[in-house]
């Protein structure tokens, strides 16, 4: 039948324009290939070697040996001694450790006595699946061999700090900021570079005097006043509707939020400068998207990840502004505390950026 044939014809000429595509066809197959292996390792509910402080009142070898049994789950891995509470807990506001261990200077005698708890875990409840942790910390016999009793009270005392009321909204909605920005930025700029070309306008902007890193940054700029705006947003719903508390400042979030909005931009910018067509511009920002979603500890535990699948995180800008956003939104932690991962989220900037523009020429070729 003639309309068969000339469905067959359209169908074999769209094959082939997709055999000439050739990162459209590498990503049919490489895609599907890299995520099931990437995310059927990383992702993983068993926590393993959480960062934990020890304040230990008890100084005695009881209370060395209840440390070291702790260590021994391989849940935990003690990293820091603090010297006094306020220490501890700034150690977890800036998010140095996920859990405190608080051991009583009487330990022993509440060991035998068993009256009250003998060790305080204090857990970081602005980060998800470390309550559940925290129970089963609670729940194991490692005090037993010290000889403390079985009845009374129980040895481990747990306090969710930052999220008292363990309300999963609370611990979901600031990361949303995040990844909200993520999904849109990216695709926003990822197409610039090529939408210019495809549209025949890529010629006008040669002839201008502007510098490259004028024209690309001239690009940037009306999106970085979208992220912000969507960041209000996102605050102010989360505010109104689920009673996401602020408990740090406003301004210090807002710096991080920029300077996370302008790293995502940069990533998108530099797709663009990759890609020859918007739809490639796409599926190349689809693709950086998923990793940042399910790597960066928005939604699965970090520490649960193994560590090849950590390194990858490291390179994602959404690792490191969902710590600062839970930073300071629940813990309380200022911008200079979180120094660290706002460096990274610079460099990643500065490294996206000029990737773009020494790949962007001012010409049609």
């Amino acid at each position: 039948m003639i309309w068969i044939d000339r469905l067959f014809a359209i169908a074999a000429k769209e094959a082939r324009q997709l055999k000439r595509d050739r990162v459209t066809f590498g990503m049919i197959i490489g895609v599907p290939v890299i995520q099931m292996l990437l995310f059927g390792y990383a992702i993983n509910f068993d926590v393993r070697d959480v960062d934990a402080a020890v304040l230990d009142q008890s100084r005695t070898s009881l209370s060395r040996q209840l440390v070291g049994d702790l260590q021994a789950t391989q849940v935990l891995r003690v990293v820091h001694e603090a010297g006094s509470e306020r220490e501890l807990q700034k150690l977890m506001q800036r998010g140095d450790a996920r859990v405190g261990i608080v051991i009583a200077a009487d330990l022993e005698r509440r060991l035998f006595e068993g009256d009250r708890s003998a060790v305080q875990l204090l857990v970081d409840g602005s980060q998800p699946s470390l309550e559940d942790l925290a129970q089963g910390l609670g729940s194991m016999p490692v005090l037993q061999r010290a000889g403390a009793s079985a009845g009374g009270e129980p040895h481990f005392a747990i306090r969710t700090e930052y999220n008292p009321a363990r309300r999963t909204a609370v611990q979901i909605v600031p990361a949303l900021i995040g990844t909200i920005l993520t999904m849109t930025m990216v695709i926003f700029t990822s197409g610039a570079i090529v939408r210019e070309r495809e549209r025949g306008n890529l010629e006008l902007l040669i002839t201008t005097p502007v510098t490259r890193g004028q024209l690309l940054a001239g690009k940037l700029l009306p999106y970085v006043i979208i992220g912000l705006i969507q960041t209000t947003l996102i605050l102010g719903v989360g505010r109104l509707l689920f009673g996401v508390p602020m408990v740090g400042s406003l301004l210090d979030l807002y710096l991080g939020a920029l300077v996370f909005i302008a790293a995502s931009l940069a990533l998108g910018l530099f797709i663009s400068t990759i890609a020859q067509t918007q739809f490639q511009a796409f599926q190349m920002a689809f693709v950086t998207m998923l990793p940042s979603i399910l790597l960066s500890g928005f939604m699965f535990p970090f520490e649960g990840m193994p560590e090849f699948a950590q390194a990858i995180a490291q390179v994602l800008p959404l690792t490191h502004f969902n710590e600062i956003v839970r930073g300071i939104t629940l813990r309380g932690a200022t911008l200079a505390d979180m120094h660290v991962p706002l460096l990274k989220l610079v460099v990643f900037l500065v490294v996206m950026f000029s990737l773009a523009a020494a790949r962007f020429r001012k010409r049609l070729d």
